[in-house]
């Protein structure tokens, strides 16, 4: 029998022997005073009701504290002390139990705050019970006000929405953002208990911008070689079937040499590229002059430009002994290719102007400026990608293949520098190169 049960028994037999006792002595009286034998029986009655009025008031001494168990314990008397201290040994128990689960919940969704993807917890009428910083980031959600609010009410995309009505979680969905800018987010449903799902939400705005550059990259190179190809093939389909004269057949060769040039620059760029992509950082043992090479890029420019704009190159005579760690070929072609465009997209008459020059930092700087038709801002951050161009026509007309500013960007930061581009709208651009402190010296 537990303890319980024997406090029971124990009490009951308590009044009985009470109520037997008080019997015996009012049947005691009754024979030796000549008191009634009601009168014991009323003694009898009286010690329980007695005991029965002091258990409730011990009883109701416990159901006080229990309604609030922060307070002390009170003393009662033996066997209520007992009950009450095993009372709060259980209450201590459940204390510490919700304080373990508790905590163990506090890690779980430290843990979900640490991801990067965004988290919602819906209950089985798709109202919000729980929102992750992330989540909040992602939706433009406030993560007290929001609470309980239903999700289609904030998460209106149609694409979402439907998804949510379809219920058919199996694979995620792909939603478009305004969040200052174009981002796409990819949102997967799992349902979990009683109805209650659990929303994930994931930032794949690099993903997609990568996936469309890389479209748009198999696209270009497909429309920029088939187009000098459809030329050649033009031009032999004449030869073969046409009697052309000497001077026609110099012509048509002329224009066949052209576009062939302009396919062998298309593949010596997308090489360039490659193998700037694929090398590791240039070691910063390797030395250059900088004096050679803006004697080399100068020549060229002169060479390009036959002599229809006015270039001069700017540059201290204290800085004949200056150097640049990396390799020769890699910053002839970035600060070439700023010098090319240059000569290309400025009028004739115009001048360029080429400019080296010394940080008080101890950087290095080289920039290009032109006088020529300039560009708007909003072109200027897609500048570097490849074969994005403001004018296309006017740049495939001018030769070149829309690569030459990648190249430059790709060269400057294995270097550890920086590609800088300010530029107004008919007042002509400055391109600059910004060379590390670590990567110049004075030889």
């Amino acid at each position: 029998m537990d303890s319980s049960n024997s406090w029971l028994l124990s009490r009951v037999l308590v009044r009985l022997v009470a109520g037997a006792l008080g019997g015996v002595v009012g049947y005691w009286l009754g024979l030796h005073l000549g008191y009634p034998v009601a009168l014991g029986i009323a003694l009898g009655a009286a010690s329980v009701l007695a005991l029965s009025i002091s258990d409730t008031l011990k009883g109701h001494q416990l159901l006080d504290w229990l309604r609030n168990p922060e307070d002390p314990l009170p003393q009662l008397p033996g066997i209520w002390a007992e009950v009450a201290h095993r009372v709060q040994r259980v209450l201590h128990l459940r204390d510490d139990a919700i304080a373990h689960e508790r905590a163990r919940l506090d890690e779980f969704l430290s843990a979900i705050e640490a991801s990067p993807h965004g988290v919602l917890l819906l209950d089985a009428t798709d109202h919000i019970t729980w929102v992750s910083a992330a989540a909040a980031d992602h939706f433009g959600l406030d993560r007290q006000r929001d609470l309980q609010q239903r999700v289609t009410n904030l998460i209106r995309q149609p694409a979402f929405v439907q998804y949510l009505a379809a219920g058919d979680f199996r694979e995620p969905v792909k939603v478009p953002v305004s969040r200052g800018g174009q981002t796409w987010l990819q949102l997967h449903l799992q349902v979990y208990g009683d109805g209650l799902k659990l929303l994930q939400s994931q930032d794949i705005t690099e993903r997609e911008r990568a996936d469309t550059m890389r479209r748009d990259f198999v696209a270009n190179v497909s429309h920029e070689i088939r187009t000098p190809l459809t030329v050649l093939n033009g031009f032999i389909e004449t030869l073969g079937a046409l009697p052309l004269t000497e001077v026609e057949r110099k012509r048509v060769i002329g224009l066949m040499a052209q576009q062939a040039e302009r396919m062998q620059g298309l593949v010596a760029d997308l090489l360039t590229l490659a193998q700037i992509e694929g090398s590791p950082r240039p070691a910063s043992g390797r030395w250059v002059r900088v004096a050679a090479l803006l004697q080399r890029i100068e020549t060229d420019a002169r060479g390009l430009s036959r002599e229809r704009h006015p270039i001069t190159v700017l540059f201290e005579p204290s800085e004949q002994a200056t150097e640049v760690s990396g390799i020769e070929s890699e910053w002839l072609s970035a600060m070439g290719n700023l010098v090319s465009n240059a000569v290309r997209y400025t009028p004739a008459g115009q001048p360029i102007e080429v400019r080296w020059a010394r940080l008080p930092d101890g950087a290095g700087e080289f920039s290009v400026r032109d006088h020529g038709i300039g560009i708007d801002a909003e072109h200027i951050p897609r500048l570097t990608e490849r074969f994005y161009r403001v004018d296309g026509s006017r740049s495939r007309d001018t030769g070149g293949t829309g690569l030459g500013l990648s190249i430059v960007k790709h060269v400057v930061q294995r270097h550890g520098g920086e590609l800088k581009i300010t530029s107004e709208k008919g007042k002509g651009s400055v391109f600059t190169l910004h060379v590390p402190a670590v990567r110049v010296r004075r030889a």
